[in-house]
C-alpha cells in the first residue's frame, strides 16, 4: 500500500513541484473545503502523533540504560526526547538538515550488523507459516505500524527545490519505500525468528535490542538501543522541523490561528513551540499502543485522499487511474480492518483517533466563523491545470 501510494505521490509531486506536498495535492484535486481543510488539519495532528510515537519509542529505549528506573523517569526521558528536538530547531534549524545524512547512515550500519550478525541464529521453524495468525489479525496488525512508512510522502515538500523532477522524484518514491520495505522485512525475520515469542512480548517497547543477545550478546543490545536513540531523536527532529512548517503553511491560508504563521528569526517559532506542547501532552497521556493506531490510521485517510486525488487527476497528471483508484479504496479497506480490529482490541484507542476526527472537523466548522478568517489557496507557486507554462498561487 505504501508502493501503490508512492506511485500517486510522485504522478503529483512531478506535476505540482511544490513546498506544499499533500496539503497542495489535496486542495488542487478537491478545492478548499470543509472536508479538505479538515483533512490538512488532520496532516497536522497525525504528524503530532508520529512525535509522540518516536517519543516513547526514544523514552523506553533510554531507560534501558538505567535498569529498575521508575515509569516517571520513562516519562521524563521521553519529554527529554522531544523538547530538546525543539531546542535545536528553535537556535538553529539548518542543523537539522545538516546532521540527518550522519544519523541516518550510522544507524543504518548499527542496524546492518544486527541482520548481518543475527541471520545464522534464525529458527525458520518461528516465522513459518504455520506460526501466523488469521488474515484479518495479520492485516491489522500491519496497520497499527503502517504509521512507520508514511515519512516517504514529505519528499514531495522537496519538490520545487529539485533539478530533475521528472526523473528524480519517481526514483526517490520508489526506491525510498522499496529499500525500507526490505529493511523492515529483514529486521523483522531476525527479530521473530531468533526472539522467543514471551520474551518479544515482554520487551515489546525494545524488541529489536533483544533480538541482537543471541549473536552479540549485551554489546549488541547496548549498539541496538543506541541505535534507537539515534532514529528516533532524529525523527523527532525532522518531524518538528516540518511539522512546524506544514502549521506555518496552513496558519498563512486561514486554516489554524494567525500565530502559527508568524515568523521570529526568520523561522515559524510559534510553530515549533505549538507542536512541541501537543506532542508532549500526547506522549506522556496516552499509550503507545494506541498512539500508533492514532497515526497509522491517521497516514491511512490522508494518503486514500491523495491516491483519490491521483485518480481525479488522472488524465492531468499521467497516471494510471486503475492503480490510483485500488490504491485509495485499499486505503479504505485496510482502515477499516484496522478500526474493527481495535475496537474489539482496544476500544478507548479507537474512540481517541474518532476523537481526533471530530476535532479536525469541529475545529474547521468553527475557527473561520469565529475569526473571520476564509480560507484561502496558499502562496506556493504551482503549475496551472490549463497551461503548464503559467503558475497560479
Amino acid at each position: 500500500m505504501a508502493l501503490l501510494t508512492s506511485y500517486a505521490y510522485a504522478k503529483l509531486s512531478v506535476r505540482y513541484p511544490c513546498a506544499g506536498g499533500t496539503v497542495v495535492f489535496i486542495d488542487r484535486a478537491f478545492g478548499i473545503d470543509l472536508a479538505t481543510g479538515s483533512l490538512n488539519l488532520m496532516l497536522w495532528l497525525s504528524y503530532l502523533v508520529t512525535i509522540a510515537l518516536y517519543a516513547s519509542a526514544f523514552g523506553s529505549y533510554a531507560a534501558t540504560f538505567f535498569p529498575g528506573a521508575q515509569p516517571w523517569l520513562t516519562h521524563v526521558l521521553i519529554s527529554v526526547g522531544i523538547i530538546l528536538p525543539a531546542v535545536i530547531n528553535i537556535l538553529n534549524s539548518e542543523i537539522v538538515s545538516k546532521s540527518e545524512t550522519f544519523v541516518v547512515v550510522i544507524k543504518l550500519i548499527l542496524l546492518a550488523l544486527v541482520i548481518v550478525a543475527g541471520a545464522p541464529y534464525v529458527d525458520i521453524s518461528r516465522v513459518a507459516p504455520s506460526t501466523w495468525g488469521g488474515p484479518l489479525s495479520l492485516v491489522a496488525g500491519g496497520m497499527v505500524i503502517f504509521v512507520a512508512y508514511e515519512g516517504f510522502e514529505l519528499i514531495a515538500n522537496a519538490g520545487a527545490d529539485v533539478r530533475n523532477p521528472r526523473r528524480t522524484l519517481p526514483w526517490a518514491f520508489y526506491s525510498c519505500v522499496g529499500f525500507v520495505i526490505v529493511l523492515y522485512l529483514l529486521v523483522a525475520v531476525i527479530t521473530v525468528g531468533s526472539v522467543p515469542a514471551d520474551v518479544i512480548a515482554a520487551s515489546k517497547d525494545y524488541a529489536l535490542a533483544e533480538a541482537a543477545k543471541p549473536a552479540l550478546g549485551h554489546t549488541g543490545f547496548v549498539i541496538v538501543a543506541i541505535a534507537a536513540l539515534l532514529a528516533t531523536f532524529s525523527a523527532i527532529n525532522a518531524t518538528i522541523y516540518g511539522n512546524a512548517r506544514l502549521g506555518y503553511s496552513l496558519a498563512t491560508n486561514g486554516e489554524l490561528p494567525a500565530f502559527l504563521g508568524r515568523r521570529t528569526w526568520n523561522r515559524p517559532i510559534s510553530g515549533v513551540l505549538a507542536t512541541t506542547t501537543l506532542a508532549l501532552l500526547l506522549a506522556n497521556l496516552v499509550d503507545l499502543h494506541a498512539i500508533a493506531i492514532m497515526g497509522s490510521a491517521g497516514f491511512l485517510v490522508i494518503f486514500a485522499a491523495v491516491n483519490a486525488a491521483a485518480f481525479k487527476l488522472g488524465k492531468r497528471i499521467g497516471a494510471n487511474r486503475m492503480v490510483t483508484g485500488f490504491a485509495s479504496l485499499a486505503c479504505v479497506a485496510a482502515m477499516v480492518t484496522l478500526l474493527v480490529h481495535t475496537y474489539e482490541d482496544d476500544p478507548r484507542a479507537l474512540w481517541i483517533f474518532l476523537a481526533m476526527i471530530g476535532a479536525s472537523v469541529a475545529f474547521e466548522l468553527i475557527f473561520p466563523r469565529l475569526t473571520g478568517r476564509g480560507l484561502r489557496l496558499n502562496n506556493h507557486r504551482v503549475e496551472d491545470d490549463a497551461d503548464p507554462k503559467r503558475s497560479v498561487s
